[in-house]
């Protein structure tokens, strides 16, 4: 059963293939003419061959030849399809029609929400131009809001296409720092081994001709082995210019030069993050409205010092004296007018003084 469903879907895919090979106004077929190219018109999106394009559209507008479709159709805008899927094809070119007038960006809002609440309305049109929902109130909408925002829609295209721009400037000074840094690597390379070659040669040649001793090769050896080094001080030299010339591209890409970018907001560095507080700024050590004692007087206390059950886990005394010492005081200086935003606190202190009296 499973091979017959198998044979059958490849069939029906090997049709659909035929199909497509195939024009529906002349019905010429690819299999026939291997150069055949297929067309679509953005106002109805059917696909028909060039040679029928050219045929058809050549002597000026006409409408479309498939049955049922009396759109006008015109030969520039005929185009090679992008996407095998023509609704994908039709959803991308609305998108990109959508987002040619609704080109606000985020810098221009009061607050986040107010750009996804743009965002939301935006996607609500262009759903209902690719559903085909309401089409013409949409369309009026997005009339409306083009005439009056023209000047801003002009700005923001000519910042998305600087923006473009700076991003391909950007791109090629890297690619042309990256040659570079690839000349000198093997540019150094190159003169490495050359002077390696030599200095083997000139040790080569005089032992040959006998004129030099063990001295004379080992001050050769220590020639040879300074210039390694000079060599070595020359390309560290060589590599900060290059990054100093590398900086200065940037610096150029997004400073003062012809490549800055307008009109896009000074994003600062985050500083470093605070330590986690778990009390919230309250401190143990910070003592204000009393003193904490070395040692106190109280019959348990004397016990808990004494008794090896507590003393032998390392608990301290001291440790239960400031922490009952700060729950005690913690709520002085904390009056509830305040906090409400009311009344003034001494009002509120003594209505909360009346209540405690006539409650006792």
């Amino acid at each position: 059963m499973s091979r017959l469903a198998s044979s059958g879907g490849a069939a029906a895919a090997s049709r659909q293939g035929e199909q497509d090979d195939i024009c529906p106004v002349c019905k010429s077929s690819r299999y026939l003419n291997k150069s055949m190219r297929f067309l679509v018109n953005p106002e109805c999106y059917h696909k028909m061959c060039e040679s029928c394009v050219d045929r058809i559209f050549s002597h000026g507008p006409n409408k479309c030849p498939i049955a049922g479709c009396n759109r006008t159709l015109r030969k520039h805008r005929f185009r090679v399809q992008t996407f095998e899927d023509v609704q994908v094809e039709r959803e991308v070119d609305i998108r990109k029609r959508v987002a040619a007038v609704f080109n606000r960006r985020e810098d221009e809002f009061d607050s986040l929400l107010d750009y996804n609440n743009y965002l939301n309305e935006v996607e609500d049109m262009t759903f209902n131009f690719i559903n085909k929902v309401d089409v013409e109130a949409t369309e009026r909408r997005m009339a409306a809001y083009a005439e009056q925002n023209t000047r801003a829609i002009t700005a923001n295209a000519a910042l998305a296409s600087q923006e473009t721009q700076d991003y391909s400037a950007l791109q090629a000074a890297e690619r042309e720092q990256s040659r570079l840094r690839r000349d000198a690597a093997r540019r150094e390379e190159e003169e490495e081994r050359r002077a390696k070659v030599e200095g083997k040669q000139a040790i080569i040649n005089r032992l040959a001709t006998g004129t030099g001793d063990a001295g004379t090769i080992a001050e050769e050896g220590q020639r040879i082995t300074l210039k390694k080094r000079l060599d070595k001080r020359t390309a560290v030299e060589r590599q900060k210019q290059l990054n100093a010339t590398a900086d200065g591209a940037k610096d150029g890409l997004n400073g003062s030069s012809s490549f800055m970018i307008k009109g896009l907001k000074t994003r600062r560095e985050p500083g470093p993050e605070a330590p986690f507080d778990a009390f919230g700024g309250l401190s143990y050590s910070t003592k204000t409205y009393y003193t904490l004692q070395n040692d106190y007087e109280w019959d348990w206390l004397d016990n808990l010092k004494t008794d090896s059950t507590y003393r032998a886990g390392g608990y301290n005394p001291q440790e239960f004296y400031s922490r009952a010492l700060c729950e005690a005081f913690s709520g002085l200086g904390v009056f509830i007018g305040q906090d409400v935003g009311g009344s003034d606190p001494a009002v509120s202190t003594v209505s909360a003084m009346r209540v405690a009296g006539a409650g006792a």
